[in-house]
């Protein structure tokens, strides 16, 4: 499959960057992108060559040079304000890094003020010292999930627009960014699939109890949490009202709709995409992350060496398990009687293991504990 037309920069950009990163599997990535070796290998070359501006038709102008003279690089700066409004001097600055001697941030904030420039959508500073944060080791440890607030289009026969969001916990990196006309089940797991064969599996993801991801009523695991776990993923979800749980997604949902979402309309969900594709881009490649210390999500990402499976993997479990299959109304029967498990493990097999407790056991879908049966309670 060739590359899509509408982010053909942004995709090349995206390959060579991921080749880059230690133990990248190029091979691998190609098959990921749809292309082939010898095209890959004409982009790397060229990237090599000429940088960024080797992947487009139209020449990429520095914003500074070594022999720029003072006025020159504040012009440079007011035109990187100008282009990242909501960019604060530190970021600013990191762009500036091809300068000989590149200013102090506090410089930049003076020629801002100098010219009457504000940071757009800036946070009043906090006295108190920043609570320290926590991330996993390394990449593909941990994906967060979560959908956007929706919002209605221009165009009201349109509909809304549901911005479904992954993002990898170690490295920012934003995975998925697409504009779902609904927050179905079926819509979620289409884009998940399509992550998951451009970039790999991960090792858990994370999500609310909100509906696609969790289940209401009686206990047991959605159709989605199903489908995930049986491709190897450990699935988790936040405490109920504790989107801290979720923090650094949140934290991105903040950056897109300062930079993105408040300044815009969109008339569709093509419109949507192409402006998302367009910023997710500048998110992951260009926008220094002040928690990377400055670096770029991309600086820190690789893709997973977990490989979507074509066919869902067999469902296997050791020789002294008990083997029971889940009825369509979510039950099954065990020592003469019925147990609940969930209705979205229907037609699916789970197995019932015994405790150290007599008469009490503990019922297992693949890898995750669903319940506990005690023969002394009723069903």
């Amino acid at each position: 499959m060739p590359w899509k037309e509408t982010t053909l920069m942004s995709t090349r950009l995206e390959f060579v960057l991921l080749t880059q990163q230690p133990g990248a599997n190029i091979a691998a990535l190609c098959r990921n992108f749809g292309i082939s070796r010898k095209t890959a290998y004409k982009w790397l070359e060229r990237h090599r060559g000429q940088g960024n501006s080797g992947l487009q038709d139209r020449s990429r102008r520095p914003h500074a040079s070594p022999a720029s003279t003072h006025a020159t690089l504040e012009a440079a700066i007011l035109a990187l304000n100008a282009e990242h409004p909501y960019w604060g001097a530190r970021k600013l600055r990191t762009l500036l890094l091809c300068e000989a001697k590149p200013p102090h941030h506090s410089t930049i904030d003076a020629v801002l003020r100098r010219h009457g420039r504000t940071i757009l959508g800036a946070p009043v500073r906090q006295e108190e010292v920043a609570p320290s944060r926590f991330e996993h080791a390394a990449p593909n440890l941990l994906w967060q999930m979560d959908f956007k607030g929706h919002f209605a289009l221009t165009d009201a026969r349109a509909g809304r627009c549901h911005p479904l969001t992954i993002l990898d916990d170690h490295s920012r990196y934003n995975l998925c960014l697409s504009a779902c006309g609904n927050e179905q089940r079926s819509t979620v797991q289409t884009a998940l699939q399509a992550t998951f064969e451009r970039y790999g599996l991960p090792e858990r993801m994370t999500a609310d109890n909100g509906a696609p991801w969790g289940t209401s009523g009686r206990a047991g695991l959605s159709q989605l949490a199903v489908w995930l776990i049986r491709l190897g993923i450990r699935v988790g979800h936040s405490r109920p009202h504790h989107p801290q749980t979720q923090g650094k997604d949140e934290r991105f949902h903040r950056t897109l709709k300062l930079e993105l979402l408040q300044r815009n309309g969109f008339e569709s969900l093509d419109a949507c995409q192409f402006a998302f594709d367009r910023w997710r881009e500048r998110y992951n490649t260009v926008r220094p992350h002040e928690a990377l210390q400055q670096q770029t999500p991309i600086s820190r990402y690789r893709a997973s060496g977990r490989a979507f499976p074509s066919v869902l993997p067999p469902i296997e479990y050791p020789s002294g398990d008990t083997v029971r299959k889940v009825s369509d109304k979510g039950e099954i029967s065990f020592q003469n009687r019925r147990y609940f498990i969930g209705e979205g493990l229907r037609t699916q097999l789970v197995a019932i293991k015994p405790t150290t407790i007599d008469d009490v056991f503990e019922v297992f879908f693949c890898h995750k504990e669903i319940r506990r049966i005690n023969l002394r309670d009723s069903p």
